[in-house]
């Protein structure tokens, strides 16, 4: 039988940072991570209190220079999936709308220029130094999830070789891409439908500068700014063409379509759709990156809270008495389960970057059903963890300058972003119901002959958990009624919604077992990460146990010794919460820089921040 290993002595420090920190951003931590977390710890990138939405747009693009900058080559850095989110991660923290407007301009808006024929011999200088900053231009204030039934069309002109860009209808306005003129000149890409001698060849992406050297629309594009969101600020618009002319290579093309001057169409791929899905490809990446900034802000929000978990005092349990709040099981169970929970996600971001950058070509629909699932799992996870971390620092933690509640708004920009949480995960479900993915078999091993504390066990658990949402979804769909697709799937949608949720708590706890289990790694950070994975599995199985009872996968006496085995690793973990954040590797420029981290200063700290 396999055990976690003997508890810690509790201790508030030891070998175990460096350990933590290699476990959660791999080998090439110094090479990947180091230079992004090293660049948001200067002084540009510090909280500036008291500036409008408006102003604190101007300065994330002030911002994006300066990133830009620092990068030796925009292109290595957009080609490196790994790296690209990496950014994600060390911006979030400190300007969500910096982390936002360098998503748009280096994956979505260069990343698409470079998969169609790195580059197709265009000259990127404009782009790469920032001349012109780029945006992407898909949704439409119409169809938001449908996009590919988008209504913008560039119809080919043989006349000139060219093509007339043009916005049919009000529903066809492009929504939300931030093309004002915050920021400077900017370029787009387009997202519309290819229309040869009469013929709708699919929804492929053109090249469309959308403002002058001075940020002011070129003739034919109208860009209205839409109202303020809750989210990061952002020069979010409506943007429309009145039948704009580009050049012939304005086109991104590659194998999935192609044309001549001539006006002569060739594709390797006969599906519309599927040629749409292959010009938008870089929102795979997209998702990689949102996920990345969720993980960002939620890792530093969780610094935040533990810190001042450990500073602030409160009355003990004796008059007079003064103890940390962090001394309450009241305060300190919340935060440890979010710090398993956001352990468990970050290793489960590793795992579908990883996935996604080495898959082979038969592996890529696999690597983009992995992306979709965590990005969906770990913005949903980072907003549950950054509310909690909001109210253990109480009304503190309602200031922006403390870093959690501006992160926290933003982070729903995340959910909605490169794909709606919920329609991808409906996608995914569908594809998992169809034979994509098959549940493990469950254990040989009889429940009564295991023990609460085996990590194999827990997995096992959770396993079982996913079987049995894949065999009530499988049910429902082959009992619905024949002829009546919709009725079918909206009889069978529930639990198979509830098995993607549950394959992501598999994967993100494999995860977190697989870095528990390197051999290699300092023990007490071994001992750390499966004493995290025990208490992140017990909530599930807690969660589940009567499906597992009524499966025989758990007998009643573990059913009844669950809140006791969590309520183990909670007092387990409770000591070593300032190691686990330590592991975190925030920098304490960006960290002490809040004015919740210097209590006995409050006053004055937050005077220098208003400038009052």
């Amino acid at each position: 039988m396999v055990t976690s290993p003997s508890p810690l002595p509790p201790v508030q420090d030891y070998p175990a940072t460096a350990a933590l920190t290699r476990a959660l951003f791999g080998d090439r931590f110094e090479e990947i991570h180091e230079p992004w977390r090293k660049l948001f710890s200067t002084g540009p990138f510090r909280f500036r209190e008291g500036l409008t939405p408006q102003e604190r747009a101007a300065l994330s693009y002030e911002r994006l220079r300066l990133v830009n900058d620092a990068i030796e080559d925009p292109v290595d850095l957009v080609v490196d999936v790994e790296r690209l989110s990496a950014l994600h991660e060390w911006a979030g923290p400190v300007d969500a709308g910096l982390a936002t407007v360098a998503s748009i301009h280096y994956n979505l808006f260069l990343g698409s220029l470079l998969d169609h024929g790195p580059g197709g011999g265009r000259d990127l200088r404009a782009f790469t130094e920032l001349r012109r900053t780029g945006t992407f231009l898909c949704t439409e204030a119409g169809h938001g999830n449908s996009a590919s039934q988008l209504e913008t069309t560039a119809t080919f002109d043989p006349a000139t070789g060219g093509f007339v860009l043009h916005t049919p209808s009000p529903a066809a306005a492009k929504f939300m891409p931030n093309t004002s003129s915050t920021g400077g000149p900017k370029t787009g890409v387009v997202a519309a439908r290819l229309i040869t001698d009469g013929k709708d060849r699919g929804v492929f992406l053109f090249l469309t500068p959308l403002s002058d050297d001075a940020g002011g629309p070129l003739p034919g594009v109208e860009i209205r700014r839409l109202p303020q969101t809750a989210t990061s600020p952002v020069d979010h618009c409506v943007t429309s063409f009145e039948n704009v002319r580009l050049p012939h290579d304005a086109l991104l093309q590659s194998g999935h379509g192609r044309l001549t001057r001539d006006g002569v169409f060739t594709s390797a791929i006969g599906s519309p759709r599927k040629r749409f899905l292959h010009s938008i490809g870089r929102v795979t990446a997209g998702k990689l990156c949102m996920s990345a900034y969720s993980l960002g802000v939620t890792r530093h929000a969780l610094a935040v809270a533990v810190r001042h978990a450990h500073t602030r005092h409160t009355s003990g349990v004796t008059a007079g008495g003064s103890v940390p709040l962090f001394a309450h099981r009241s305060h300190h169970t919340p935060l440890l389960d979010a710090l398993a929970t956001t352990y468990a996600a970050t290793l489960l971001h590793r795992t579908a970057v990883r996935q996604w950058t080495e898959a082979t070509e038969a592996e890529r629909e696999d690597g983009e059903r992995l992306a979709a699932v965590a990005k969906g799992w770990i913005t949903w996870r980072a907003r549950a963890v950054m509310t909690e971390c909001r109210e253990r620092c109480g009304a503190q933690g309602l200031f922006l300058a403390n870093g959690i509640a501006g992160q926290l708004t933003a982070n729903e920009g995340t959910i909605t972003a490169e794909g709606d949480n919920l329609v991808i995960w409906v996608k995914a479900a569908g594809e998992m119901l169809l034979g994509h993915v098959t549940p493990k078999q469950p254990s040989a091993l009889a429940p009564e002959d295991r023990e609460l504390t085996d990590p194999a066990f827990l997995q096992d658990l959770l396993a079982d958990i996913e079987s049995v949402w894949h065999q009530r979804a499988r049910t429902r769909l082959r009992a619905g009624k024949a002829g009546d697709p919709l009725n079918r799937w909206n009889s069978t949608v529930t639990p198979a919604l509830e098995l993607v949720d549950a394959y992501a708590h598999r994967r993100a706890a494999e995860a977190l077992l697989t870095a528990a289990g390197d051999e290699a790694a300092e023990p007490s950070a071994r001992y750390l990460l499966h004493t995290l994975h025990r208490l992140f599995a017990l909530r599930r199985i807690a969660a589940h146990s009567g499906d597992l009872l009524a499966e025989g996968r758990l007998t009643a006496d573990q059913v009844r010794r669950l809140p006791d085995a969590a309520e183990d690793a909670v007092v387990a973990l409770a000591p070593h919460a300032p190691a686990l954040t330590r592991g975190f590797s925030i920098a304490d420029e960006v960290l002490l820089d809040h004015p919740i981290n210097h209590p006995e200063a409050m006053g004055r700290d937050l005077e220098a921040h208003t400038g009052s």
